[in-house]
């Protein structure tokens, strides 16, 4: 008898199994196919965080990690409750991308799902960079390193820019400061996680400085450069969020601002997600001055942003 199969109105395929016949078709389905399929309902945690990453635009590289890291987490559980041998596997990640991909946001998400799940008796972040950690002088470094470890116990140290620790050469405090990290990750490293963020390019150098960093991070994750319509989704969810629309002018504006930006700009010339950010309210400021010099408070303009007070920063140099 053919399994009846459910759409959802968010696009996933809920398959319905009859007794018979589950245990076979499991068995054939690929992973990628199950990694789509509906969570059973006793994963409160992960349905929760899933409902916050659904908000998330892209990063779908990430949705399927983290996926992945319950499904091994929750099943070593069910391994060691059988009598099972397990693995204790570190959790230290490294995130490669460009500003404004969703590191951050992404790194508290895990701290969440992992305090829920109780792999982090806290599930907080610390976030650091270069001179959170280095000192002024010999031994000053690995004490404040030291004690931003212990901060972050029971939660995630999220370092970003984490190359910048090994940008000033041998005799740099930086590099202190990598050799307390190794050395903390592997004696406390099912205390804490570490993430260690930065440019993709920069982070391969690092991890090239010290022998015993690279095997220490078994997730390693890229945040790609959003495109230009993920962009303008971007826009459009800040928006809602902040119950204003664009008109079509002003859509039309930002996606041809943005489509120049990212031609000879570069990709890493703004920070994605961020720079929509700040254009979104750099806009609704100038679309508050516009309407009081104007004298026009009808619903309808309270809501919508023209072209007109879209804000870029180059509009700001000028």
């Amino acid at each position: 008898m053919e399994q009846p199969i459910r759409m959802k109105n968010n696009g996933q395929i809920n398959i319905v199994f009859n007794a018979e016949n589950r245990k076979s078709l499991q068995k054939d389905l690929p992973v990628k196919e199950l990694l789509v399929q509906e969570i059973p309902h006793q994963h409160v945690a992960l349905k929760e965080i899933e409902d916050e990453l659904k908000a998330l635009v892209g990063m779908e590289e990430m949705k399927r990690m983290i996926k992945e890291i319950y499904a091994w987490i929750y099943i070593n559980k069910q391994r060691e409750s059988r009598g099972l041998k397990t693995g204790r596997q570190a959790l230290h990640m490294m995130f490669k991308g460009n500003p404004g991909t969703g590191k951050t946001t992404v790194a508290r998400l895990i701290g969440k799902l992992f305090q829920k799940m109780n792999v982090l008796s806290k599930g907080h972040l610390i976030e650091a960079e270069r001179a959170d950690l280095v000192g002024e002088y010999i031994g000053h470094t690995a004490q404040k390193t030291r004690d931003l470890i212990k901060k972050a116990i029971g939660g995630i140290l999220f370092i970003d820019e984490a190359y910048s620790l090994g940008r000033g050469g041998e005799k740099d405090f930086g590099k202190e400061a990598i050799d307390t990290l190794v050395k903390h990750m592997e004696d406390r490293q099912h205390e804490f996680i570490l993430i260690l963020a930065g440019y993709s390019r920069e982070m391969d150098y690092f991890l090239s400085l010290n022998p015993g960093l690279y095997s220490r991070f078994p997730l390693v994750v890229d945040f790609p450069d959003y495109t230009i319509d993920q962009l303008m989704e971007i826009a459009d969810l800040m928006l809602q969020e902040r119950e204003y629309v664009m008109s079509r002018d002003a859509e039309r504006k930002l996606k041809e601002h943005l489509i120049v930006l990212r031609s000879f700009g570069g990709p890493v010339s703004f920070s994605n997600g961020r720079y929509i950010r700040n254009v979104i309210e750099k806009s609704i400021r100038a679309q508050a001055m516009r309407l009081l010099i104007e004298d026009t408070f009808e619903k309808v303009d309270l809501l919508t942003l023209t072209s007109q007070d879209l804000i870029f920063e180059d509009d700001m140099k000028e």
